[in-house]
């Protein structure tokens, strides 16, 4: 029998009750038994609806930390209280699974690292879009160098008009930047994670803030208010790799565009290519012939466990979980969550700057 792992929620809002908390809920070999948010109500709902019998309730993250039966945190507040929330706990000798992303700014990031191997403690980013069918699909065909080496590649985190008006999205000093922070971090980690490529040399970047001041949005979740939004309405970034490939990346939460992708990536190697455009295809040349080959994902794989569907959420709960009772290497490693905040963050300095960012200078 594996022993049963205590856990502590550190802020009850969207992210926890949308994938956190019904995650850890359904593993058996889990408990949650302790729940935080500065507003206590919402730590009392989520106590009533996922914690045991008598779990513990705090608008004080660090008395929950004092509890010494809590072996597990998962830190599910606004970005900017990641790092230190995140240090204090793996310093109270829990292990920590952060929501994405990992911090506002690669010092922060490098921080945590830190703190993780001086404490001996574990830690991880919530990049659930790895645990697709698609992405861990095509992650071994990248690692079977099926398709060569990889010199190009976009991220896609595009949104024609779907601006988060709810919580703290639209507040810059809370959340460190919009759309780029907030969904390009899950376009570039895929990207990255593909082609296992951490090393930038160069970044170029352009904010944009186009459409925030206006009233009649058409925003899938009900107009924004133009005074709260404080952050940028689209951002790129052009980023060229120290073995000189390139990757663009493209975010928005609001762009008069058609070209509508989010979590996605494309990737152009030297023996074929693949993109997530409609479903996973590759594409290439075999026998003189262009080819393009789709593969059925709806079947076996990954996305099925036990028999029966499997949210990415829930693979990410069982295989960090699995990490922490069996001493496992965690998937999303935090060096490589470090270099996609290092990367995010070059984007922002160069639009600030109007120059180019370099690394390692």
């Amino acid at each position: 029998m594996e022993r049963t792992v205590k856990v502590g929620i550190i802020g009850c809002g969207g992210i926890a009750n949308g994938k956190h908390m019904p995650s850890l809920k359904k593993l058996k070999n889990v408990e949650l038994v302790a729940f935080c948010d500065i507003i206590q109500e919402r730590a009392e709902k989520a106590a009533k609806e996922y914690g045991v019998e008598g779990a513990k309730v705090y608008t004080d993250y660090k008395e929950l930390l004092k509890d010494e039966q809590i072996e597990v945190v998962h830190v599910c507040t606004p970005n900017h209280s990641h790092s230190f929330i995140t240090i204090d706990s793996l310093e109270a000798g829990k292990n920590v699974m952060c929501e994405k992303p990992m911090a506002k700014t690669t010092k922060e990031a490098m921080d945590m690292i830190e703190a993780s191997k001086r404490t001996g403690k574990k830690l991880t980013i919530g990049y659930q879009n790895r645990y697709r069918a698609d992405s861990t699909y095509l992650k071994r065909a990248c690692e079977n160098e099926e398709l060569g080496e990889i010199y190009y590649a976009k991220a896609h985190a595009i949104r024609r008009r779907a601006v988060p008006t709810w919580g703290v999205f639209l507040n810059e000093e809370e959340q460190g930047g919009g759309p780029l922070i907030d969904i390009g971090t899950h376009a570039l980690d895929l990207t990255l994670w593909m082609m296992n490529n951490y090393k930038p040399k160069m970044v170029v970047g352009s904010v944009y803030k186009k459409l925030g001041n206006q009233t009649e949005t058409g925003n899938a979740w009900g107009d924004w208010n133009p005074e709260e939004y404080t952050v940028e309405d689209s951002a790129f970034g052009f980023i060229t790799m120290e073995d000189g490939s390139t990757i663009v990346l493209e975010s928005s939460w609001a762009l008069n565009s058609l070209d509508v992708d989010e979590a996605k990536t494309t990737l152009c190697g030297t023996k074929a290519g693949a993109d997530m455009k409609d479903g996973l295809r590759i594409n290439g040349v075999k026998y003189n012939r262009q080819y393009i080959e789709k593969p059925d994902l709806n079947v076996g794989g990954v996305a099925f466990y036990d028999g029966e569907a499997e949210r990415e959420a829930d693979i990410e709960a069982r295989l960090w979980i699995d990490a922490v009772i069996n001493d496992k290497e965690v998937v999303v490693k935090p060096e490589e969550a470090m270099v996609v905040t290092q990367i995010l963050e070059a984007i922002y300095k160069s639009a600030e700057t109007g120059k180019p960012v370099f690394f390692n200078e």
